[in-house]
């Protein structure tokens, strides 16, 4: 006789649940017990690693640690990649190829290149994906692959406070001033001034600052309305309530 689907599926109902109740607490522990930090920095042996900086599990590529210097209060999102030299095992000298200010933050799945040095300022936010690297492939020879032929290095910055969208690329050579923001999927290279807003591919400036004349061209949206001295987290959340209440009869 054909088996009761209802009867089945009663029985597989709470397996189910209780097999994801696991799964789920099993990878909130490895979440917690892979992370990296200046206490548990597991395999990882920075050349530095500031207090409350943090590494979520899973980590990316990382190789050349030693020539990697981290800031404190960094974020690193899950799977970003942060390299020192072009492989594992070579000895880079007694200065860092790869730095990072204090609250630098990387959104999961970046990769940050350093074959030579690259310096990102400190307070910079970095949405996902974001890719910078001070390598690029050269294609001089028009008869060897160009995955074969010698690339080229230049470093980097980035200065501090910038904000870096999803998906954005910058290469080698870029030189971005503060407080620069740079628009989602944007290709970055050479440099940009101060308090700059840049996207495209090619990246150009599409927004400056004047000290006049304020943002050129003129914002389209208002400026947000800073929280008032004083005010407490419990005040918002209770504003914040006020706000979703339905009106009153």
């Amino acid at each position: 006789m054909p088996k009761n689907r209802n009867t089945f599926s009663s029985l597989a109902r709470p397996r189910r649940r209780l097999a994801s109740w696991v799964v789920h607490r099993v990878w909130a522990w490895a979440q917690d017990a892979g992370a990296v930090t200046a206490a548990h920095p597991g395999r990882l042996r920075f050349g530095g690693i500031g207090e409350g900086t943090r590494l979520a599990f899973p980590q990316g590529t990382v190789f050349g640690e030693p020539w990697i210097r981290l800031g404190g209060h960094c974020i690193i999102g899950e799977q970003v990649t942060l390299t020192a030299g072009m492989m594992p095992d070579l000895d880079l000298g007694p200065e860092p190829i790869l730095t990072l200010g204090d609250g630098v933050v990387l959104g999961r799945g970046s990769h940050v290149i350093a074959d030579t040095t690259v310096t990102i300022g400190s307070d910079t936010y970095c949405g996902p994906y974001v890719y910078i690297t001070s390598t690029n492939h050269s294609y001089d020879d028009p008869h060897e692959p160009v995955g074969k032929q010698w690339p080229r290095m230049e470093p980097v910055e980035i200065g501090p406070g910038c904000w870096i969208g999803t998906g954005a690329v910058i290469l080698p050579g870029a030189r971005l001033g503060r407080n620069v923001v740079v628009a989602a999927g944007a290709v970055v290279r050479g440099e940009v001034p101060d308090h700059a807003v840049v996207a495209g591919a090619p990246a150009r400036v599409v927004r400056s600052w004047d000290p006049e004349k304020g943002w050129q061209p003129p914002l389209r949206t208002p400026a947000p309305v800073p929280i008032p001295e004083g005010v407490t987290s419990e005040q918002l959340l209770a504003l914040a309530d006020l706000d979703q209440a339905p009106d009153a009869p």
